[in-house]
């Protein structure tokens, strides 16, 4: 036994300090406190310092997400259109400031896979490797672990498990919102909240839910400005391969590039009366709209009166300011969703429909002229309710005979979240060509007159 020690610690290079032995005696005076006593050499301590890092690395629950650093993060994404890529930049620029001064807390929200857990665990393996303590959990293993502390055979107190999460000198909660929302589990996640906000722990949330979907005492924590900052994460899922795939499924916007404010016949040579102003209020209604988009706009009339133009327009003029615009027309949306179950789709059914469900801005263009299926209605309905809870702009333009299902009228229709504009000029196409001669030529006449004067 002392012939194989004395061979191993032959096999490892001594410290040249301590000759291996791991403690050194101070050069001090007789007099000094220190003086004969064996205090630990430096490698000592590096070794006590590794050992404690590596401990808290297990009790984090990063062991398998040490690869996910901010090194290797893609901050530009992947075939990302610009604004995207800025907002991905951005985001990646906010977490790795909040691993640099964590104060406060951070709450990185967006879809599935946009990269709001790697961000996370990047932030954890940061602090981790300034030796300080991180831990790191998903919240259903949370809840799952707090409930396994009550069983007659576990090794630790509920209390005692609990009270290292609450305290815990910095908390990383990944996936909020994907718990089983129990009241139990409501009421746990409150304590734990609470405690971290009247304490001003550092905290990290990632979650793929609005705040509005949120238990409200939870979301007063996270909506004070002072305490949390909030950021949106608007990339696809890295997991499909990180192209932005927002041009799929019938969001077709850049089709729609020409269609502006500016390019918009207001039809004031052909139009009389109150088909005139009607359409002048309904130009203004949309302007308005896109300078400060909230609730819902619907535009509605006859085919060809203009409405697609408006509502691109309105979209247009909200996507130059870099904000993502999805612009779905409905028939081609089911169209898509249902492709999705086919048994060689390449495109995921729940990504095309979160995407277009919690768009930032969304255009549903001809609603109403869709195969009104059951399921149709229902998922119609689904992603109206979602966003018409959720306050998220929408633009919606609708045939003047479309039949609507009555619980999407109910939200759609309702003047306290919806600005409801019918136009009432015909199409556009079977009259601009006779009505545009005649006034153009006499524009040149009213043009030319003054000049000969």
């Amino acid at each position: 036994m002392n012939m194989l020690n004395s061979s191993s610690v032959k096999s490892q290079p001594k410290c040249p300090i301590c000759g291996g032995v791991g403690f050194v005696r101070r050069d001090v005076p007789v007099d000094h406190p220190d003086f004969g006593r064996a205090v630990p050499c430096a490698c000592k301590l590096r070794e006590t310092q590794q050992a404690g890092v590596d401990d808290v690395r297990r009790t984090s629950g990063l062991a398998h997400l040490t690869q996910m650093t901010f090194a290797t993060f893609r901050p530009d994404g992947i075939g990302l259109n610009p604004a995207k890529r800025k907002n991905l930049r951005d985001a990646c620029d906010a977490a790795l400031g909040y691993a640099n001064d964590p104060r406060g807390w951070l709450l990185l929200k967006g879809g599935y896979g946009c990269g709001k857990t790697h961000l996370a665990a990047a932030i954890a393996n940061e602090r981790l490797g300034r030796n300080e303590p991180v831990l790191f959990v998903v919240v259903p293993d949370l809840l799952d672990h707090l409930r396994a502390a009550f069983a007659p055979t576990s090794r630790v107190t509920y209390d005692d498990r609990f009270e290292t999460i609450r305290a815990a000198p910095f908390l990383i909660l990944d996936d909020f919102g994907a718990q089983v929302a129990t009241p139990w589990a409501q009421e746990k996640l409150f304590q734990l909240f609470n405690y971290r906000y009247n304490a001003q722990l550092p905290t990290v949330i990632t979650t793929n839910h609005e705040l509005e979907e949120i238990d409200p005492r939870l979301r007063s924590r996270l909506a004070d400005t002072t305490v949390c900052r909030i950021v949106t994460i608007l990339a696809p899922d890295f997991r499909q391969g990180g192209i932005d795939t927002s041009g799929a499924g019938g969001s077709n916007l850049a089709l729609y590039g020409t269609m502006t404010f500016d390019t918009f016949d207001s039809r004031d040579y052909e139009l009389k009366g109150e088909a005139r102003e009607n359409l002048r209020r309904v130009v203004r209604e949309a302007t308005a709209f896109a300078d400060q988009p909230q609730g819902f706009i619907v535009l509605s009339g006859d085919y060809g009166c203009g409405k697609t133009h408006l509502a691109a327009a309105i979209a247009n003029g909200i996507a130059q300011r870099g904000n993502t615009v999805v612009f779905r027309v409905v028939p081609d949306l089911l169209d898509y969703l249902r492709a999705t179950f086919a048994p060689g789709s390449l495109a995921s059914y729940d990504q095309l429909f979160e995407e277009t469900r919690r768009a930032p801005f969304l255009v549903l263009d001809d609603l109403g002229t869709e195969n009104a299926t059951p399921w149709a209605r229902e998922k119609l309905f689904q992603i109206i309710d979602y966003r018409y809870v959720a306050h998220l702009p929408t633009m919606i333009t609708i045939h003047s005979g479309a039949e609507i299902d009555p619980r999407i009228q109910s939200r759609i229709f309702d003047i306290a979240r919806s600005s409801v504009n019918e136009i009432l000029a015909p199409s556009y196409r079977t009259t601009h060509r006779r009505a545009q001669a005649k006034p153009e030529t006499g524009y040149r006449r009213a043009r030319a007159k003054p000049e000969r004067e």
